[in-house]
């Protein structure tokens, strides 16, 4: 993963903070349409990310690396399917704590 550098764990209301960088998002697969699909974030947000080739995502929940683009849709870098069973509150608490006082520097 060093390859992507640093990416920080976003849900849909951090998204326009990041505009033009390498994020971490961790989602719910609502639907693929051919080179694009929506996830639903973990704070409920619909986000619309654009794949790649080799993107093959098989399962409910997926994990992307992905560059934010102006118009704050996700282009895919990477990704790996999580499964089919996620609490994405718990996931959406981890993106919290990663953005406040406490948690800035260690949840990257």
């Amino acid at each position: 993963m060093s390859t992507f550098g640093t990416t920080p764990r976003i849900n849909h209301s951090k998204l326009g903070k990041y505009s033009g960088e390498t994020v971490r998002l961790t989602a719910e697969i609502k639907r693929m349409d051919g080179d694009t699909a929506v996830v639903i974030a973990s704070d409920g947000g619909e986000i619309l990310i654009h794949l790649h080739r080799e993107a093959n995502l098989a399962t409910k929940y997926c994990e992307i690396i992905g560059r934010v683009n102006e118009d704050l849709t996700v282009k895919v870098l990477w990704c790996m399917n999580l499964g089919d069973n996620l609490d994405l509150s718990i996931v959406d608490k981890v993106v919290e704590l990663a953005h406040s006082e406490k948690g800035q520097g260690i949840l990257a």
